[in-house]
C-alpha cells in the first residue's frame, strides 16, 4: 500500500487459503477483477482468527469486507468423510492442515499461529470482522457460503442449519463464480444504494414487501423438522436455478426472510476471456518459500481452465447448485495467449499439464436452448442418454489442443482433467477420442464409472453401467491402435445413497474377477445443497418420491470401501465382517485370490499397473 500511495483499501478480501495469485483460486479471480474495475483491493489470506489483530492488519475497507473460505467447504477440507481431523490441507502453506480453535497451535514461518483454517471458516473470519469494524458491509462468497446460502442439511452437525448469512451477520451473500456480482456490488454501496435484486446473490430481509413474483420455499423450522418439507424445499430450489427461468427464492427464518435472487446470466466469451486475461501472478505469495510453497498449486501450475460449468448434473456433486449446468467456454485465442505466458516462465519445462475444467471433453459443448430459454425443463443432458440436442464441437476441442502445442518451448500438450466415457462413445467424437489417445493423455486416462450397479448409477445420475463396459473395449481398442502403453484410472463412490451392502459386494466381485485393484475410491461425503445428500438427509428422492437405502454408520461405510478395496490388508477384517453379514463367505477365497501378487502398501497405492492385457 505504501509503495503504491494508497492510505486506505476500497475492497478486503479475506481468503481460507494460502494466497496463490492464480485463476484456479477464486479469491484471487475476485481481486483481480475488482482491480481492473478501478477498486483498491488487499488480501489477507488464512489470518489468525483467535483474535480481530490481523483483520484490523489493513485498517477499514471504505466500501466492504469480502469473505470467504477458500476453494473447498472449510468442513470437507479439515474432516474426512469419517469425520476425522485431515493431516493435510492442500491449499495451505506447506500442506499443514488446520485446526478447530481448541486445538492447539502450530508453528509456521516463524510464528506461532493458530490452524490455517477453522471450521465453518466463513462464520469465524465475518463474526471477527464484526468485532473489529461493527458497521462495515460484509460480504460473503466463494463455495462454502454458495452452498449454505439457504437451509441446508450439515453433515458435521447431523443436523439441517440455517442460511449461512445468518450466522455471519452479513450484508450480502454471493454464490455462483462471483465475477459480475461483486463489480456491482461495489458500485451500488459506492452509490450508497441498496443491494436487492443483482443475481447471484442472497440477503436478509425483515420483510418480502420490495421483492416481486417470489416463491416461497418451506420455512427453516420446517425443513428443521420435516423431512418431507426438506425434500420439497430442494426440489424448488433445484427447478429454479436456470438463470433464464429462474424465480427469486424466498426462505423465512424466524421473524426475517433469506431471498436468493435468479442466477446470474452466463458470461460471454468475451467476457470469460477478459477475466483469465488479467495480469495474474501465476505464484504463490513470496513469503511461503521458507516452508516449501502451496502444495495444491503445484499439480495447476502448468495448466489451463478453458471452460466452466457442468451439464451432466451428478447427484453427489455441487457444481449444478455453483456454476450451473450451461457450459461456458474461452477462446481458443484467449486459451493460447495464457499459454504463450506460461510456456514464458523460467520454470516451465515444456508440459502442459492440463486443459480442461469440471470435465476435460465439455469444452465447447453446447445446446441452443442454452442460448434462447436455458435447459429444459425435468430433462437432463446426458442421462439417461446424452441428448440429440448437444453439440458436442470434438474439432473446436482438438483445435485447441493443437493450437497450444504450437506455442513456442511447449513440447507436450496432456490432458489430466477427468473425462466423460460417455461422450466419449458419441458418434461425434470418434476421432476425437483416438487423438486424445495418441498424443494427449501422459499414460493416464481418468473416468469415473463410480459404480456397476445400474440402481445406484440412476440414483447418481450417472450412465447405465454398459455403457462403461463400451467405453472401455472401445479404448483398449484405440490404445492398440494407437501403439500407447496407457491406463484408465476408474474413479469409484463408496457408501452413495442407495448403495447397500449388498450393491457393494456386487461391485467388489465385479473388480476382484477382472484384476482391477482401484486406487482412487471416495467415501460419499453429504455436501451441503447437492442431491444426493437431500437423499441421504431425507431418505427419498426429492422428485420421484421414492424411499432410498442410505448407509449411515461408519461401519457400514467401512465395509462398502473393503469390498472396493479388497487389495489392501488391512481390509481384510472388514472384509469378512461383510461377507458374514451378507452370509457369503463363499466368496472370501475370491477376494483373497483377487488380492494375491505384489502387495498393497496398504494405502489403496501399487508398485505397479496393471496392463491392457492382463485385463
Amino acid at each position: 500500500m505504501a509503495q503504491r500511495g494508497w492510505d486506505e483499501l476500497d475492497v478486503i478480501l479475506i481468503t481460507g487459503d494460502a494466497n496463490v495469485d492464480h485463476p484456479s483460486y477464486g479469491a484471487s479471480v475476485i481481486s483481480r477483477v475488482l482491480e481492473n474495475a478501478g477498486y483498491r483491493v488487499g488480501i489477507i489470506a488464512q489470518p489468525d482468527w483467535r483474535s480481530t489483530g490481523d483483520f484490523a492488519r489493513m485498517g477499514k475497507p471504505r466500501l466492504f469486507f469480502g469473505i470467504t473460505a477458500g476453494n473447498v467447504d472449510s468442513m470437507i477440507a479439515n474432516y474426512t468423510a469419517n469425520k476425522r481431523q485431515r493431516r493435510a490441507d492442500d491449499y495451505s502453506p506447506g500442506g499443514r492442515a488446520g485446526m478447530r480453535p481448541d486445538r492447539a497451535v502450530i508453528v509456521y514461518a516463524n510464528r506461532v499461529r493458530a490452524g490455517m483454517r477453522p471450521d465453518r471458516a466463513v462464520i469465524v473470519y465475518a463474526n471477527r470482522v464484526r468485532e473489529a469494524y461493527r458497521d462495515v458491509p460484509i460480504v460473503i462468497g466463494g463455495i462454502e457460503a454458495s452452498l449454505r446460502r439457504l437451509a441446508h442439511y450439515d453433515y458435521w452437525d447431523d443436523a439441517v442449519r440455517r442460511s449461512i448469512l445468518l450466522d455471519a451477520r452479513a450484508d450480502v451473500l454471493v454464490y455462483g463464480m462471483g465475477e459480475s456480482q461483486v463489480v456491482e456490488i461495489a458500485r451500488r454501496l459506492e452509490r450508497g444504494t441498496d443491494l436487492n435484486s443483482i443475481r447471484g446473490t442472497a440477503v436478509v430481509r425483515p420483510s418480502l414487501d420490495s421483492i416481486d413474483d417470489y416463491v416461497s420455499l418451506p420455512s427453516f423450522e420446517q425443513v428443521a423438522g420435516d423431512r418431507d418439507a426438506f425434500c420439497r424445499a430442494f426440489a424448488i430450489s433445484y427447478g429454479n436455478m436456470d438463470p433464464f427461468t429462474a424465480a427469486p427464492l424466498a426462505q423465512q427464518h424466524g421473524d426475517r426472510f433469506v431471498i436468493q435472487f435468479p442466477p446470474p446470466l452466463p458470461l460471454s466469451e468475451e467476457e470469460l476471456d477478459a477475466i483469465y486475461g488479467l495480469p495474474y501472478a501465476r505464484n504463490w505469495h513470496p513469503s511461503y518459500e521458507s516452508c516449501g510453497g502451496v502444495p495444491g498449486f503445484e499439480t495447476i501450475r502448468f495448466s489451463l481452465i478453458s471452460h466452466r460449468g457442468c451439464c451432466g448434473e451428478c447427484s453427489f456433486c455441487a457444481l449444478y447448485f455453483h456454476q450451473g449446468r450451461i457450459v461456458q467456454s474461452r477462446s481458443i485465442a484467449s486459451i493460447v495467449k495464457e499459454a504463450e505466458a506460461i510456456a514464458a516462465m523460467p520454470c516451465f519445462r515444456g508440459t502442459i499439464t492440463d486443459i480442461g475444467g469440471p470435465t476435460a471433453n465439455m469444452y465447447g459443448i453446447h445446446c441452443r436452448r442454452w442460448d434462447e430459454k436455458g435447459s429444459c425443463d425435468g430433462k437432463q443432458c446426458l442421462t439417461p442418454q446424452v441428448c440429440d440436442g448437444l453439440e458436442l464441437n470434438c474439432d473446436r476441442c482438438l483445435d485447441l489442443y493443437r493450437s497450444v502445442g504450437q506455442v513456442p518451448n511447449v513440447r507436450h500438450v496432456f490432458i489430466g482433467s477427468g473425462f466423460r466415457h460417455d461422450l466419449l462413445l458419441h458418434r461425434e467424437a470418434e476421432g476425437y477420442f483416438a487423438e486424445v489417445c495418441r498424443n494427449h493423455v501422459s499414460g493416464l486416462m481418468k473416468v469415473a464409472p463410480e459404480h456397476c450397479s445400474d440402481d445406484v448409477l440412476r440414483l447418481m445420475h450417472k450412465p447405465p453401467f454398459a455403457v462403461y463396459e463400451r467405453f472401455f473395449e472401445e479404448f483398449k481398442k484405440t490404445a492398440r491402435q494407437v501403439g500407447k502403453d496407457i491406463y484408465i484410472v476408474n474413479y469409484f463412490l463408496s457408501a452413495h445413497p442407495g448403495c447397500s451392502l449388498d450393491q457393494a459386494l456386487e461391485l467388489g466381485l465385479y473388480l476382484a474377477e477382472r484384476g482391477i485393484r482401484p486406487e482412487q475410491i471416495q467415501d460419499f461425503i453429504p455436501a451441503p445443497m447437492t442431491l444426493a445428500t437431500c437423499m441421504y438427509h431425507a431418505g427419498i428422492d426429492p422428485f420421484s418420491g421414492e424411499q432410498v437405502y442410505v448407509p449411515r454408520t461408519f461401519r457400514e461405510r467401512k465395509m462398502q470401501r473393503a469390498l472396493i478395496q479388497y487389495q489392501n490388508p488391512s481390509n481384510r477384517k472388514f472384509i469378512i465382517e461383510a461377507l458374514r453379514m451378507l452370509g457369503a463367505m463363499r466368496l472370501l477365497p475370491k477376494f483373497e485370490a483377487a488380492a494375491g501378487g505384489k502387495p498393497s502398501d496398504g494405502k489403496g497405492r501399487h508398485k505397479r499397473r496393471i496392463k491392457l492385457d492382463d485385463l
